[in-house]
């Protein structure tokens, strides 16, 4: 009995051990052990860039010798053999260029290379041709010049290339088609010049393509076989100002992204667009399209996002839009579009941005019944339409700009019931009557408020206990009377207020001195009367740039201390939000006469100036 159960330990002793054997491997990526000549390589690497302790990161500080380079930030190394295959150190100040004898061409085994916002300057070394193994290289966001070397021809392994925002003015390589296994390529943001190589587009494996805002001329070709093989989901070509749209892009079965911005394009919308069946946004805005949006549009029901703005469209809008069901974004502003807004577009529950300024629609912008309840709509702007009504209807509107056209009557009381309106612009139209108190419901949240340029009458309601948000309120130009409302300085945050060119008649209201943001004050033309200045009161103020109460019944006299407390107007330089200044070298007292002098014209009588 004891021999077998001494067997029986030995066995299970073996098993142990096997077991420990067996799992050894398997946890060995954790351990690196980076190997020596790949720690070199990487040390010498930053060795040849300047760094000082100002720009030094503070990965650096964990590259030494007496650590395992695996475990250094940014170096990613093979679990079972120790090699360097990813270097990630976007970011990071490198500020020098990289030469064709730099030491990161010595890591071999590297796959993945991000020296994204790294500074980098001059050309792309040929060297980057040496590393084989590259499948990803990402150096957007530098200071690049030049050319992409044919070297890189070599990396046929690459399947993502990021060349985006540096400053590259050559053209492409004239054959790419090396590029196999090639998914993501942006180079989007340079100067690249010539037409786009079609061998580009004969990558079946390509998913993503950004080359907007470059200098490309001609079409855009897809070859034959591109279309029945394609994964393309991504197109994007803005802001190339002579590109021609070609048939075969309508070929594109599987694209969900369009972007054709500001390229130049001309005549009609191809009705071949409604082929793209799974098309979640498309953007044509600022080009020169003209006629009507074609109905075929109706098909791409997966559409989120639709811009067209700033065409010179002059159709009027499907009647039918609620086919759009995903729809989120939809800007046709700056067009001349005409007739009636469809109620179908705000039956559609997901619409969150719709903005329809500069155009000619007429009318009321109708809100079906189930809208409000579902609503997920943040901005509407419908500014510069010379004929609107106003609805009656409540929505979740976030951003509401309905300046610049003709509305007339009373202010629409259907905003009061906005209860997470931010921004509000009824300026430049012709509503009349009282400001109504039930504006306090939505104020709790606004951020501005401008009703400037209308023919408001009656007191400017005291409704700013809550008005905690609030930065910028503009009253001016209406006809407001009465007092001046004590609930504003409830108002932490405005930073502007203007009641110009109105017919308030209430003493000057100091107590606003303790506002701590309050950048301007426009008190001019009303009826203030009274001293600008008590003994026993607080001058405050401290951060006022810009205050204009001329054309007021202000008397009294100012003393030479009466401007001590207003530091910031004191210290303005030049890019001042409110006003753009040269740096100048006025002594501070020059500067308290020339703000007087401000302040001192017009009706009115101020002296010891």
């Amino acid at each position: 009995m004891m021999i077998l159960l001494s067997h029986c330990y030995c066995v299970s002793g073996f098993f142990v051990i096997y077991v420990s054997l067996l799992l050894h491997p398997l946890a060995s990526p954790t351990l690196h052990f980076c190997r020596h000549d790949q720690r070199d390589a990487l040390l010498d690497f930053i060795d040849e860039f300047p760094f000082d302790e100002s720009t030094t990161n503070t990965w650096v500080t964990s590259w030494n010798k007496s650590s395992d380079c695996c475990h250094w930030k940014g170096v990613t190394c093979d679990g079972k053999y120790g090699q360097v295959i990813s270097l990630e150190l976007n970011e990071s100040f490198l500020n020098s260029s990289l030469k064709s004898s730099s030491s990161l061409f010595r890591l071999q085994y590297l796959r993945h290379l991000n020296l994204s916002s790294c500074n980098l300057q001059g050309e792309i070394s040929s060297s980057l041709g040496n590393l084989s193994r590259l499948t990803s290289v990402d150096l957007s966001y530098n200071k690049l010049v030049g050319a992409i070397p044919v070297s890189l021809a070599k990396l046929t392994k690459l399947s993502y290339i990021s060349l985006n925002s540096n400053n590259f003015t050559s053209t492409l390589p004239s054959d790419m088609s090396g590029f196999h296994n090639l998914e993501h390529f942006d180079v989007s943001k340079n100067s690249f010049v010539g037409s786009f190589p079609k061998s580009l587009f004969s990558i079946s494996s390509l998913q993503y393509v950004s080359l907007g805002d470059n200098q490309f001329t001609g079409a855009v070709e897809f070859v034959n076989t591109f279309s029945s093989s394609s994964k393309l989901h991504f197109l994007g070509l803005s802001r190339n100002s002579s590109l021609k749209s070609s048939s075969s892009l309508f070929r594109l079965q599987y694209l969900r992204h369009l972007n054709l911005s500001s390229c130049n394009l001309q005549g009609e919308i191809s009705s071949s667009l409604g082929n793209l069946s799974r098309l979640t946004s498309v953007d044509l805005s600022y080009n020169k399209l003209v006629g009507a949006i074609p109905v075929s549009l109706a098909k791409l029901t997966k559409l989120s996002y639709i811009s067209l703005n700033s065409n010179n469209f002059t159709s009027t809008l499907p009647s039918d839009m609620s086919g759009f069901h995903n729809l989120e974004h939809f800007d046709v502003s700056k067009n001349s579009f005409v007739g009636s807004f469809p109620k179908s577009l705000f039956s559609i529950s997901s619409l969150q941005y719709v903005s329809l300024g500069d155009n000619q629609f007429t009318g009321a912008v109708e809100f079906v019944n189930t809208f409000s309840s579902s609503s997920k709509l943040h901005f509407l702007g419908l500014s510069r339409n010379s004929s609107f009504e106003n609805s009656s209807q409540e929505t979740l509107i976030q951003i509401l700009d309905l300046s610049y056209n003709s509305f007339q009557g009373p202010f629409p009381h259907w905003i009061c019931k906005l209860k997470g309106l931010r921004y509000l612009d009824l300026s430049n139209n012709l509503f009349n009557g009282s400001i109504p108190p039930c504006l306090s419901n939505s104020i709790v949240s606004l951020t501005e408020m401008n009703l400037r340029n209308n023919s408001f009458g009656g007191a400017l309601p005291d409704i700013f206990v809550d008005a905690t948000k609030l930065r910028s309120l503009d009253v001016s130009h209406n006809q407001l009377e009465g007092k001046f409302p004590n609930s504003l300085i409830n108002c932490k945050a405005l930073q502007l207020l203007s009641v110009e060119s109105n017919r308030i008649k209430d003493e000057f209201p100091y107590w606003l001195g303790s506002l701590p943001s309050l950048n301007v004050l426009i008190l001019r033309s009303n009826e203030f009367y009274g001293p600008l200045y008590h003994r026993h009161v607080s001058n405050g103020f401290q951060s006022l740039r810009v205050i204009d109460v001329s054309h007021n019944d202000f008397t009294g006299t100012l003393p030479p201390h009466y401007f001590d407390s207003w530091h910031v107007m004191t210290t303005l330089t030049e890019g001042n939000d409110y006003m753009q200044v040269e740096e100048h070298s006025e002594t501070e007292e020059e500067m308290f006469s020339w703000l007087a002098a401000g302040i001192a014209y017009g009706p009115g009588v101020l002296c010891g100036l």
